[in-house]
């Protein structure tokens, strides 16, 4: 349980900074790909927290499926954010979160782990 819990407080995380990140990325110029990536992690990390809050209906394949999603669209927002972080402190928080959140997420796959 201890796992799930650090799980979700880093999904949820990287999820409000990714929020974040794809708002302020909005006003600035040249930044629609980190606005989307921001976007779409922001989302997917909302829903596989949600999936993780519901464990009674927890089918084990589907959520080792969101999981390794998670983590293949952190590493990806986190690499987009990385490019950024020198000049916009959103981004490098961003890319922080992203980045728990992979190793949050590859924890809790290698628990359930057959």
């Amino acid at each position: 349980m201890g796992l799930m819990q650090d799980c979700i407080q880093s999904l949820n995380a990287c999820s409000m900074a990714a929020t974040m990140c794809a708002g302020a990325d909005m006003t600035e110029m040249d930044m629609a790909k980190c606005t989307a990536m921001c976007s779409n992690m922001a989302d997917m990390a909302d829903a596989t927290m949600r999936m993780m809050m519901r464990p009674a209906g927890m089918d084990m394949d589907v959520m080792k499926a969101m999981l390794m999603a998670c983590v293949t669209m952190g590493k990806a927002c986190a690499a987009e954010c990385r490019m950024h972080a020198d000049m916009a402190d959103h981004c490098r928080y961003c890319a922080m979160a992203c980045e728990d959140m992979v190793m949050k997420c590859e924890a809790m796959m290698a628990s359930m782990a057959d």
